[in-house]
C-alpha cells in the first residue's frame, strides 16, 4: 500500500487525471483528445474572466484631472536627465571639529540656466574635478642676482 493511500484511504489522483476515477482504460489518442478538450474549457473560462475583469476596470477608470497648485511626481528615466557642471571655487573655509579639521569649499554650480552656490566637501570636489583646483605654489624660488 503507497503512503498517499495509507494516510487518505484512497487511490491518488494526479492532475494529468483530470477524468472520473473509473475510467482510467483510455490511452493514447482518447486521453490526448480529452486532455485537450479540458484546456481549450479552461482557456474559454480564463478568458471570460479576463473580459469581466477588463470591463470592471474600464468602468471605473476616469482620466488625471490636474488643477493649479497640485502635486504631480514625475519619472525621469535617464535620457531626461542632466549633469550640473561647477564653474568656480568661491572660497575656502576650515572647521575644527574635536578631533579633525573639516575642509570646504563653496561652488558655484550652473543647472539649466541658474546658477547657485553651495558648500560642498573639499576631499569630493578634488576628486570629482580636479581642473578647479589650482596646482600648490611652491613657494619662492632662489634666483641668483648680480
Amino acid at each position: 500500500m503507497a503512503p498517499y493511500e495509507a494516510l487518505y484511504i484512497r487511490k491518488y489522483r494526479s492532475p494529468i487525471g483530470w477524468f472520473d476515477v473509473g475510467e482510467t482504460t483510455l490511452v493514447g489518442l482518447e486521453l490526448v483528445q480529452q486532455a485537450i478538450e479540458k484546456l481549450k474549457l479552461i482557456q474559454e473560462r480564463l478568458l471570460a474572466a479576463q473580459s469581466r475583469q477588463k470591463f470592471y476596470a474600464d468602468n471605473r477608470r476616469r482620466d488625471l484631472e490636474f488643477q493649479v497648485d497640485d502635486w504631480v511626481f514625475l519619472k525621469i528615466t535617464e535620457q531626461l536627465s542632466y549633469e550640473e557642471t561647477p564653474i568656480a571655487i568661491l572660497d575656502r573655509q576650515v572647521r575644527r571639529l574635536r578631533t579633525k579639521d573639516v575642509a570646504s569649499v563653496k561652488v558655484l554650480w550652473r543647472n539649466n540656466n541658474m546658477e547657485e552656490m553651495i558648500w560642498e566637501a573639499e576631499e569630493d570636489m578634488k576628486s570629482r574635478y580636479p581642473y578647479l583646483f589650482p596646482p600648490p605654489d611652491k613657494g619662492p624660488t632662489k634666483t641668483s642676482q648680480p
